[in-house]
């Protein structure tokens, strides 16, 4: 999930190191209950804040900016690490996912990939469970059109 909110894994790792400190942190103030979620909720915050704090760097000396922290969006250059387990990935379910909108991707991403139950999935995301089976439903839905648009799932089922 880090590696999905933050497009590279040397950001993702940041973010579940901090993610990791502010957990330990709070543990006295966990109920026990859904720790998963827990941590994907404290995950998406932490996520959320060091998104907000982000500032491109200034450089005077533009022969100097290969250490440079990329602007918004900008990825920096992958690893062979990162090349090699982004060209395992399908081309087409990568463009049908990142087609999703953001709602949904999330919603399918903590499902379907990060496994976790529908309880779990809405705690972390702030919403009622109905909400969370909706989106999941509606994200599925877009990600079998988007497929079979491509030729990947057959007319009448699934892939």
């Amino acid at each position: 999930m880090g590696r999905t909110l933050t497009g590279n894994a040397i950001d993702a790792e940041d973010l579940v190191q901090e993610t990791l400190i502010r957990a330990w942190r709070a543990v006295e103030q966990f109920d026990g209950r859904y720790p998963r979620a827990w941590l994907f909720t404290i995950l998406r915050h932490t996520h959320s804040s060091m998104h907000r704090r982000m500032r491109p760097d200034i450089i005077e000396d533009p022969a100097g900016a290969t250490r440079a922290r990329p602007a918004f969006g900008a990825r920096p250059s992958e690893s062979p690490e990162d090349t090699f387990i982004d060209n395992t990935l399908s081309a087409e379910v990568d463009a049908a996912l990142s087609g999703l909108d953001p709602v949904f991707r999330t919603t399918l991403l903590l499902i379907d990939v990060n496994k976790l139950t529908y309880a779990e999935a809405a705690e972390t995301l702030g919403v009622p469970v109905g909400t969370v089976m909706s989106r999941l439903s509606r994200a599925r839905d877009r990600m079998r059109k988007a497929l079979r648009s491509r030729g990947l799932v057959r007319q009448g089922g699934a892939a």
